[in-house]
């Protein structure tokens, strides 16, 4: 029978054999005649130096490049934006090839640390494979070294143009400023010459564009039309939904408060302009998508559009903060006219900003002269700036008695006179040929002032917010309370969180606007985004505020999953298990700070901290910390020993020096003792460790408990004995095992001394039960008949001696007629002789 086994594993062996031979024949046969081409075959696929080596000459062709456009585009603004941010890119590429040969660069110098250094002059030779390997590492080593030095130039080379892209940019930003142009009558003379010819090529452009769409684009520019509302209405309705209370004024209410208006004026600003511009953005992007828009037309649209954003933006504004047809939502002291007048003028200066802007669009379109563009910004700062000098003379202030409907006052002091002189500025600075720089002013006046404005009155309403007790008068509040079921200190607390919410949407779109309107792109912000988000460099410390945010949210998911998996062992396997309370709470506590250690190594690693770079200043803090932590670092260790050596456990009873008490929680740094007071006494584990500890229940709770008692000496004491025997049979939690006993302990002075002893299962229901078994005894005593005798005391005062205190056991008799006292004369005699019984064996007299 075993030989069929071994037979079919021979045969087996024997097949396979063959087919292997017959396929390795085979193999050989199809090989030979391909021989040549499997010699041509492409080399092996490069190494990680190789393709790094690789990248770093495809760098430097694109650095030559980019150098190159920024030569030729050194007037061109828009051109050199897109410079710096391939600049950048090409920058963060050449750093990521150093820091991709770091590791490989590490394990070479890890091995030749552990081959070490060749042998010298007299030593053994070392094997032929050690030498090999050696020079192998070095060589490597020195191929690393020449790319990251190549890499560390090039990065170098790119910083430089980085900055001298950024100094061509300040630069024609100054030129385009301080730019002068002669202005004369010849100069307005050609300005409105070009005006008409520009009026006359755009009217035909703009009805020929109007025609062909008519004709072909009608369906796509109703589509375009469709979809940019519903963009807008959809952001509208959802608006209203969540902030509808704080984008319209309650007439009914007669005094709104101050939060109410901040609120209304900020949220109604806000979200109704960026409605308008959703729906402006969407219709733009649409029509262009559609190929609705004509290259000539395009520009001309999106600057129509942008105008409309501004006025819209500016008219929203000033109904906000001024409302000049309802004085008690008014948030600054104007009265009636002057709310009126100093929104007309805001107005009106916003609309001619926009006017200007649509116009040079239109210019830039139809390929209008320099000199129209220049007349044309001159005229809009003139105008801006006779409104300031307008308004400056004006009386808008609140009068004295608070009616809005009364004339008002002056500018407060000064404010007048800024306002003319800002005027009269602009007027002479676009009048002495310095168009660029007054109508820039001027947009900032109107554009920036407006959004500083708003942005002011968000942080307003964020402060107020904030405000304790604050929050909860508002709508919102009381949908929070009404849904959540929350309470006065959670709605506090929700306050504080909206507060800083309503500083997060002032600030993140306010401060973008502004970058924006003083000369940044678009991409300037995104890359200044991304840097801020990716890389912070504190001197040699790199930060990246995302790695950190991700960091942290690490942490708080690692810690939430610890605290999970310590109440699921505890109330599914420990509580299950019927384990002991002090060993859950040593398990919990240990999974706990196990977690936490575990979550902060994640977090800092998630983060991208690098901990060397704080080696040095640990080195140095090193010796100070040890000194000034040694007591809580020996806490600490002590906490540790006392979870795992387990001398005593949460729900023990412990004396430790003046402590005793019931053990409440141990912590590596300290452990709490409740007393029967319910005083909570933080004991450090470094005393408990290295102090004596009495622990009631360390092993089990069993404990013996004693019941002195004390009768006359009249009494029978086996009678006594078999009464406290009997009284304490009759106690279910008195153990029987071991089982009482009553010990005579002595023959006291005035009384024969008993004591009951009884083990309890439990301490503690020691004091219950000593309490219970003490009413039983005496009320038997007193049904037998049995008397516990006081303390009794003789007092004798003399006259001429100090008062002797006299033993009760002594004879009285005896002492009195002692031979050896003296014979008292009848003055002499004792003042008063008192006898005193007291229960607790103190003397009266």
């Amino acid at each position: 029978m075993r030989l069929r086994p071994i037979l079919l594993r021979t045969i087996l062996l024997l097949t396979l054999a063959v087919a292997g031979a017959h396929f390795k024949g085979a193999a050989a046969f199809a090989q030979e005649p391909q021989a040549p081409a499997a010699a041509q075959e492409a080399p092996l696929t490069d190494t990680p130096l190789d393709q790094a080596a690789k990248e770093i000459e495809k760098a430097k062709v694109q650095l030559t490049a980019l150098q190159d456009g920024a030569k030729q585009n050194a007037d061109n603004d828009d051109a050199l934006v897109g410079l710096a941010t391939k600049a950048d890119e090409l920058s963060r590429a050449v750093i990521t090839i150093s820091v991709n040969l770091r590791p490989r660069f590490d394990q070479i110098k890890n091995r030749l640390a552990e081959i070490g250094d060749p042998p010298k002059d007299g030593q053994p030779p070392e094997a032929k494979i050690v030498t090999d390997e050696r020079n192998a590492l070095t060589a490597e080593r020195a191929q690393i070294n020449a790319v990251t030095g190549d890499a560390e130039n090039l990065s170098i080379a790119v910083t430089k143009l980085l900055n001298e892209i950024i100094e061509m940019r300040r630069r024609l930003f100054a030129d385009t400023l301080f730019r002068r142009t002669e202005i004369s009558v010849s100069v307005l003379d050609d300005a409105v010459s070009a005006f008409v010819h520009e009026a006359s090529e755009f009217s035909q452009a703009l009805s020929s564009w109007a025609s062909f769409v008519w004709k072909f684009k009608r369906f796509p520019l109703f589509a375009a039309i469709f979809l940019s509302l519903a963009s807008a209405l959809i952001l509208l309705s959802g608006s209203y939904r969540l902030f509808g209370s704080y984008l319209r004024r309650d007439e009914a209410i007669e005094n709104p408060s101050y939060i109410g208006r901040l609120s209304i004026a900020f949220w109604s600003t806000l979200i109704r302009t960026l409605a308008l511009s959703v729906l402006l953005v969407t219709s733009f992007f649409f029509l262009n998508s559609f190929n609705v828009l004509r290259p000539d037309i395009a520009p001309v649209i999106g600057a129509l559009f942008a105008a409309i954003g501004l006025v819209y933006f500016v008219g929203r504004f000033v109904n906000a903060i001024f409302a000049p047809d309802e004085p008690r939502w008014r948030l600054v002291r104007l009265s009636n006219l002057g709310a009126r007048s100093i929104g007309y003028c805001l107005l009106a200066m916003a609309i001619v900003n926009a006017l200007d802007y649509l116009f040079g669009t239109i210019g830039e379109a139809m390929g209008s002269p320099l000199v129209l563009t220049v007349v044309r910004s001159l005229i809009a700062a003139l105008i801006i700036g006779l409104i300031l000098i307008a308004a400056s003379f004006g009386k808008p202030m609140l009068a004295k008695n608070g009616d809005p409907d009364a004339p008002g006052r002056h500018w407060p002091r000064g404010m007048g006179i800024i306002l003319r002189v800002v005027g009269a500025g602009l007027i002479l600075t676009a009048l002495t040929g310095y168009v660029g720089l007054a109508r820039f002013v001027a947009t900032q006046l109107i554009i920036t002032g407006a959004v500083v404005a708003t942005m002011y009155v968000g942080l307003l309403s964020g402060k107020v917010i904030s405000k304790q007790e604050s929050f909860g008068d508002t709508f919102f509040a009381s949908f929070l309370t009404r849904r959540f079921k929350l309470g006065p200190v959670a709605i506090d607390q929700a306050g504080l969180l909206v507060g800083l919410a309503i500083y997060a949407v002032a600030l993140l779109v306010g401060i973008p606007l502004i970058l924006l309107l003083w000369g940044f792109h678009v991409q300037d912000l995104q890359l200044i985004a991304y840097r801020l988000f990716t890389e912070v460099r504190l001197g040699g410390i790199s930060i990246s505020l995302l790695g950190i945010c991700t960091g942290i949210l690490l942490f708080a998911g690692v810690y939430l999953l610890t605290r999970w998996l310590q109440r699921w062992l505890d109330g599914n396997v420990m509580a299950r298990s019927h384990v002991d309370l002090g060993v859950r709470n040593s398990v919990k506590t240990g999974i706990g700070y196990l977690g936490v250690g575990i979550a902060a190594i994640i977090g800092v690693s998630a983060a991208g901290i690098d901990l060397s770079s704080f080696a040095l200043v640990a080195s140095a803090l090193s010796v100070g910390i040890g000194f000034g932590l040694q007591n809580i670092v020996s806490n600490f260790v002590s906490g540790l020993i006392l979870l795992v050596e387990r001398p005593f456990k949460v729900g023990d009873h412990v004396v430790s020096g003046t402590a005793e008490g019931i053990v409440k929680r141990i912590s590596v740094r300290a452990t709490e003792i409740e007393t029967f007071r319910k005083q909570s006494i933080i004991v450090p584990n470094s005393e408990l460790i290295n102090g004596l500890v009495g622990n009631w229940t360390h092993r089990n709770k069993i404990g013996r408990s004693e019941i002195p008692v004390s009768v006359s000496y009249n009494a029978d004491p086996q009678k006594v004995m078999d009464i406290l025997l009997e009284l304490t049979a009759k106690i279910p939690l008195v153990m029987r095992n071991p089982e009482p006993h009553v010990e005579f302990l002595r023959f006291g002075p005035y009384s024969l001394d008993f004591e009951l002893r009884f083990f309890l299962a439990d301490m503690g229901d020691g004091m219950t039960v000593r309490n219970n078994l003490r009413i039983e005894i005496l009320q038997r005593f007193k049904a037998e008949g049995i008397e516990i005798p006081l303390p009794q005391s003789d007092l004798t005062i003399h006259r001429e001696a100090p008062p002797v205190l006299v033993d009760a056991g002594r004879d009285r008799k005896g002492d009195q007629e002692n031979p050896g006292d003296k014979p008292m004369e009848e003055e002499e005699r004792p003042v008063r002789q008192l006898r005193s019984r007291t229960a607790d064996g103190n003397l009266k007299s």
